[in-house]
């Protein structure tokens, strides 16, 4: 926030593209990319209809495993832009196996990319396995498009080794950005696909390499954005990668013990559990409206509500950026407060100390 307090300098001029270059050094090592790595203003929805818009031409084939809002979504995309969707219907609070990826190419030929949200924020789960599903996507000669969003950041996804053609992340999640920005990462094999698809216009990722070659932007960027952008990635590579994941996980566990011993069901499979989203049934005869209303009014703490046919069902926990022992212990203890003001009969404390006794261990090793 700090940051973004600079004042606004000209993107045509050496302070920005200062600023850009070191924004996308810094990316690459995030992404963990030896490829290109671009930041566009647009929200994460535009930076998923970008990976999709540049590989996309008329009738082409694209595969999507739907398991939630957002995988929704993404079909959607392939099919708003002439795009043929090759979906695969997977249960809410599971997601697609290799084994499930490798079933499909047998059964639809010509397919030109596999394209799978690796977190789903909806449901709380993660696909697994991205490495082995690369490699399958590449053996039949597909694009693998990943869409990070809500993960890139919190956890494990070195794009170069798993073999990732696209990658897109947004700012607001693991990021710890404000907003308003979406980051891809682009390899040489979506490049000769891009060469010959359908141009965009605002999201042509043609034109954004042209102006890469001179750190600019081909449209105005939002500036005070990438101040902030800019900061978030210095305090990444403070932290480093793999103890920010570690990080994430054990303020996830945390958070997910304190939930089961309160009697909460983890609405994902645990084969599936994110560690960047936790999402959970409510327990019988507790008001979405009301316990969220109250959580927030008198507990000062926020969580999200279920998303399409699971509105009013479940509520969903962010575990993401600067996320710590005292955010985890500080929404466990208000839910339990929660609960109570709502009369749910209980032990009171019994979800604080399993939370607790998580990170207890942890110290303890």
């Amino acid at each position: 926030m700090r940051a973004m307090a600079k004042p606004v300098i000209n993107h045509r001029g050496p302070e920005f593209r200062e600023l850009y270059r070191r924004i996308l050094n810094n990316l690459k090592f995030v992404f963990e990319t030896k490829g290109d790595v671009f930041v566009l203003t647009a929200s994460g929805t535009g930076g998923v209809e970008c990976a999709i818009r540049n590989i996309l031409s008329n009738g082409d084939k694209i595969a999507v495993p739907v398991n939630g809002v957002f995988s929704e979504r993404l079909r959607n995309a392939v099919t708003a832009f002439g795009g043929k969707s090759i979906e695969t219907t997977i249960d809410w609070g599971s997601a697609i196996t290799p084994a499930q990826v490798e079933d499909l190419f047998e059964k639809e030929k010509n397919i030109k990319a596999f394209a799978v949200v690796y977190n789903e924020t909806s449901t709380g789960a993660t696909t697994r396995n991205l490495k082995e599903i690369g490699k399958i996507c590449h053996d039949h000669e597909a694009l693998f498009v990943v869409d990070a969003i809500s993960i890139l950041g919190g956890d494990e996804l070195p794009v170069d080794e798993w073999g990732v053609d696209i990658c897109v992340a947004g700012s607001q999640k693991c990021l710890m950005t404000p907003p308003g920005l979406v980051m891809l990462s682009v390899n040489e094999a979506a490049w000769k696909i891009a060469e010959t698809a359908r141009r965009s216009y605002y999201f042509d990722l043609l034109e954004y390499r042209k102006f890469l070659a001179n750190y600019e932007t081909p449209y105005t960027p939002a500036v005070t954005l990438f101040y902030a952008l800019d900061e978030a990635l210095l305090m990444m590579k403070e932290e480093g990668l793999q103890p920010r994941y570690n990080r994430h996980n054990l303020c996830a566990r945390s958070l997910y013990a304190g939930l089961e011993a309160l009697g909460f069901q983890i609405f994902p499979r645990p084969e599936f559990r994110s560690q960047v989203v936790v999402a959970a049934n409510y327990l019988p005869k507790i008001d979405d409206k009301k316990f969220r209303e109250l959580l927030r009014e008198k507990y000062h703490v926020v969580v999200a509500g279920g998303m399409g046919k699971l509105k009013g069902a479940m509520f969903r926990i962010g575990v993401m950026g600067i996320v710590s022992q005292l955010e985890i212990l500080t929404t466990i203890g208000a839910i339990e407060s929660t609960l109570l003001d709502l009369g749910h009969e209980f032990e009171y404390g019994v979800g604080s100390r399993a939370a607790r006794d998580v990170f207890a261990r942890q110290s303890q090793r």
